[in-house]
């Protein structure tokens, strides 16, 4: 398929912006530091987005670093020179998008917040999923981290069982737990089938749809 991370005009482009970017002299130097962090975070860019596009086509075990540079168009040295080996890379994206996550909800999760409804906490959960679609679109594809998906998904476990338990006094905490898990596992698939739609729905009415199905059941229908 075609990709943003051959040599195309386009990479051309970011390699001569990378090059000339932020040359901003002052008394006849140049800011080196500013630039050499601008390159860092197109480097990155780079490394992040071959790393994705092939993760979406195979398993980290099928994945060189000689495959992944020439895809992104970059040398050995330049991929070694931001991470040891694939894994450190792979580890680095769920860490970063579990701060993403942890980050959007802690508003909503914050201790002795009331009245936080699970629409809320969709929403919150699905724009971060949006902002992160390159990694999610890989973590939930077939070659995904079910470990991570199952960590990500007991972050809000605990509000939710409050929210839920308070909507629903007469339930048991094991009927809640029941409910959640399954609630859970479906809106898995819906996000599933979000990724691999290109993320065409609004990230806002996706969240009212699965919240609205977790409420009302085959209500929703109707």
């Amino acid at each position: 398929g075609s990709t943003l991370l051959d040599n195309t005009p386009q990479n051309e482009h970011i390699a001569l912006d990378m090059s000339g970017i932020h040359k901003k002299v002052t008394g006849g130097k140049y800011m080196e530091p500013v630039r050499m962090d601008h390159r860092r975070r197109v480097t990155r860019m780079l490394i992040r987005r071959a790393f994705t596009q092939l993760l979406q086509q195979k398993p980290i075990q099928g994945i060189s670093v000689k495959e992944l540079c020439a895809f992104a168009g970059i040398n050995r040295g330049t991929f070694y020179a931001h991470y040891t080996d694939l894994y450190a890379l792979f580890c680095e994206l769920e860490e970063e998008l579990l701060a993403d996550f942890e980050r959007a909800l802690a508003p909503l999760l914050a201790q002795g917040k009331e009245e936080v409804s699970p629409l809320e906490i969709a929403k919150s959960i699905f724009q971060c999923l949006q902002e992160n679609g390159d990694i999610c679109a890989v973590i939930l594809g077939p070659y995904g981290d079910k470990a991570f998906v199952a960590k990500v998904i007991g972050i809000g476990e605990e509000r939710y069982l409050e929210v839920y338990s308070a909507a629903f006094p007469q339930a048991s905490r094991r009927q809640l737990s029941l409910f959640y898990t399954f609630a859970s596992a479906g809106c898995i698939g819906i996000l599933e089938k979000w990724f691999k739609g290109g993320m065409a729905e609004d990230a806002e009415e996706l969240a009212r749809a699965c919240e609205s199905i977790m409420m009302r059941g085959a209500d929703f229908l109707r």
